[in-house]
């Protein structure tokens, strides 16, 4: 009996470990998901990698706008053709990410400095909270809502 009890208690405590370092893989895949999303969309300008990070319904609430994935593509096809592009320099400063099951929220703070010719020309900084569930191709952004940090 007492053998069993151990059995037990060994097979609980293996599950829990196995859960948390699932979540905390999952917290990284997240984290990686955002920098890797704003890198490869938005300072690339590159509709093409749309499908890659966001969900087919994603929304982006930003500045009192709904944006769908065939409005971000719109914009970013044409930023491509303006000139000068800026080169755009993103930085993601974490504050939270939760994991449950299938879905997480990540809140974050969201900073780009932009550049032409090594010169910075503008920079911003958003405060910026997202959801994400977990597909056959792994974590995809959902929704993602923006809410901009005025220049000091």
């Amino acid at each position: 009996m007492k053998k069993l009890i151990s059995i037990i208690v060994m097979v609980s405590f293996t599950t829990l470990s196995f859960g948390q370092v699932s979540n905390e893989t999952d917290k990284k895949l997240i984290k990686n998901l955002v920098i890797e999303s704003f890198d490869e969309i938005w300072s690339k300008l590159s509709s093409k990698n749309i499908d890659k990070y966001y969900t087919k319904d994603f929304l982006l609430l930003e500045n009192g706008e709904v944006w769908t994935n065939d409005s971000i593509a719109k914009y970013l096809n044409k930023a491509v053709l303006e000139k000068p592009n800026p080169t755009r320099i993103n930085t993601i400063e974490i504050i939270e990410i939760k994991v449950a099951n299938k879905t997480a929220w990540v809140a974050y703070h969201n900073y780009a400095t932009f550049s032409i010719d090594t010169k910075i020309v503008y920079k911003a900084h958003w405060l910026e909270s997202a959801t994400a569930i977990l597909t056959d191709k792994g974590w995809k952004l959902e929704m993602l809502h923006s809410t901009p940090i005025k220049n000091e």
